[in-house]
Order: C-alpha cells, then structure tokens, then sequence
C-alpha cells in the first residue's frame, strides 16, 4: 500500500510501505476514503531532522471498515467511520474521565509501528473504542470533508471555545484565521456568544470566519489589533479568548485582549517554551485553559449538527488533491496557498 513518509524537514515522499493488517484481536483494518494535511503536520515539516527511518504521517481520517479483529464489537465491515487524532484504550481512568488523550495505553498515529492517516489503510488499535460509525451512506457523500473535520481539527476548535467556559451572550475573540480557528468561530456559535472577534489578515478566511459566525473582523496585528478588540468590547475585552495559532506574540495578544476574570482557551501547538505567565495574569485574575482536544469525547457531541445542516467545517478545505500529490499539498499548505488539504487517496 502507499504512504506519506517524512524523511526530513521539506522532504515528504509518498511510497509503497507493507499492507497493514490485523496484529491483535482488538484491531481494525480501515480503507482511508479521506485523508488531510494538519496544521500542525507543518511544524515537522519545517524542522524534522533528516533520518533513515522516516515517520508515517496523517492523523485525521475517515474510512470504511475492511477487516476487524475477533474481539472487536459494535463495528461491522463496511462501515464507514471517522477516527479521533490519537488513539486510546477507552477503558483506563483517563478515558472513563473523558480525556483519552491522556490514555495510559494510548498513543499517536504514525508512531511505534501504527499507521499514519495519509496513506491507503490505517491499522487502528482498540478499534471499538476509537473508530465513530457515522450513519449509513456512502464514502461519496457530499457529507464526507463536513465529517472529516471531526477527526481533529473541529474538536480542537471546539476544545477551545468549551474549555474557556462561552457562554450565551458574550463576546468571544479568536486569534488565528487558520482552520482551528475558524472550527473556533463555529464553536463560539454553537455555545451562544453574542460577539465573535476574529483576528486574522487573509481575507478569503476571513470571509469565510463571517459566514461561519464572526460579528467583526480584526486584521491589525500587535498592540494595534489588541487596542481595536478592546474598542470593540467597550473597552474591557473579551470575556473568552480562543488562542489557536500556537507561538509566543499569539499567547501575549491573548492576555492583551481578554478581559479581567475572563479566560484564554489555548490550542494552538505551542513554539516557545516561556511565555507572558507573570504577576499580570495574577492580578487580573485570568484563566489560562485549553490543551490538547479529547476529539473522541466531542466527536457524538458534534456530529448532529454536521448532519442537520447547521454547521459546514468542510469549507474549511479549500483544495483537494490525490495520495500521490500530497508532497505539493505540504508545500502549498507551507506557502499559504490554501487554507487546509484534503486528500482523496
């Protein structure tokens, strides 16, 4: 079968890797329908060192059930299923808490032997647990980039917005005009808030954050952008802020533009190892909240709006290209000639 390997920062190849299959009877074998390059696949792409011993790369999938181990239940071959970002048990204390991230015998796609989602098949461990069968169709529906967004990087959007504490009513700032930020704007929506900010500087994602709910725009950036949130919010700021860019002058923007006692939802991949954490914060009595999504505890939350028609996160995709072409699909996301990939394998 082929597969997206990482050989070094810049060098993504796609190649013939061993078919996948069955290794314990808690398996899946599942055919890829949709696959896509993350924001956060850009980060190794910019800086993974040159090795001999490439890494499997994808983490967002959607696909049907090709073959199932003998302890695997409530799945049947055929099925079609979306799968969260990383894999867990479903059963160890974390996960009956609802932060299977944080699984004790869990794990990430495309590490320690398990498949990467950008490839022809994934092997998915503790398939029961992981895999989400969507209802009946086909792996052609129009549906399919709208579900496919569940697998990440709407959950990382709504992680942000949810942990923060939106309420109905109140004004929300999102930093950040990339995917997660716009699945922010959406999730902002979903939980009622009467304001959506949006800071960001690329007017198609821009246009596409007001049709997905964004009340204002801010494309200033620095302490002008942080100045006009606050003209905008009366001159307090925000109640909630969606931190979904992940380095250090989207964190101080943050703090610049929450209001005292409001909080920060931060899910953006940090790059920096310190940040505006001091006396400040203290003072003002700021939430600093987020992490990494628990995608498969939001994914049944989410799924009936998708398929009521209310939300569309699929738009996010603004370019679609074939397993072969996923190399140009890194280096285009990297140049910021399209928003978000989808890959058709």
């Amino acid at each position: 079968m082929k597969a997206t390997l990482l050989y070094a920062a810049g060098d993504v190849r796609v190649e013939d890797v061993p078919d996948t299959r069955i290794q314990q009877p808690t398996d899946a074998v599942v055919r890829v329908v949709a696959s896509c390059v993350c924001g956060s696949d850009l980060w190794p792409y910019k800086s993974a060192p040159a090795t001999d011993h490439p890494r499997h790369m994808g983490h967002e999938f959607l696909g049907t059930v090709e073959e199932l181990g003998s302890e695997v239940t409530g799945l049947a071959v055929g099925d079609l299923v979306v799968a969260p970002f990383v894999w867990a048990d479903g059963t160890c204390e974390y996960c009956r808490s609802g932060l299977p991230t944080s699984c004790l015998h869990g794990g990430q796609w495309g590490l320690n032997g398990v498949d990467g989602g950008q490839g022809e098949a994934v092997r998915v461990p503790f398939a029961a647990a992981n895999l989400v069968k969507l209802p009946d169709g086909t792996p052609d529906s129009a549906l399919v980039p709208d579900l496919l967004t569940l697998s990440d990087v709407l959950c990382t959007g709504y992680h942000a917005a949810h942990t923060a504490g939106v309420q109905k009513g109140e004004s929300v700032a999102v930093i950040g005009d990339g995917a997660v930020g716009l699945s922010g704007v959406i999730a902002a929506k979903l939980l009622g808030a009467e304001q959506i900010i949006l800071l960001g500087r690329h007017t198609q994602r821009t246009d596409l954050g007001r049709e997905f709910g964004a009340t204002d725009v801010v494309a200033e950036r620095g302490e002008e952008g942080e100045t006009r949130v606050r003209e905008l919010t009366g001159g307090l700021g925000a109640h909630r802020v969606l931190e979904c860019v992940g380095t250090e002058q989207a964190l101080t923007t943050a703090y610049a533009t929450v209001r005292d006692g409001g909080a920060i939802g931060r899910v953006g991949v940090p790059q920096y190892a310190q940040g505006p954490i001091g006396m400040n914060m203290i003072m003002r009595n700021i939430t600093l909240t987020g992490g990494v999504a628990p995608a498969r505890t939001y994914i049944d939350q989410l799924l009936p709006h998708i398929l009521s028609g209310e939300i569309h996160p699929g738009k996010v995709f603004d370019r679609t290209v074939t397993l072969d072409e996923v190399p140009d699909a890194y280096r285009a996301m990297n140049d910021r000639e399209a928003l978000k990939v989808l890959i058709q394998p």
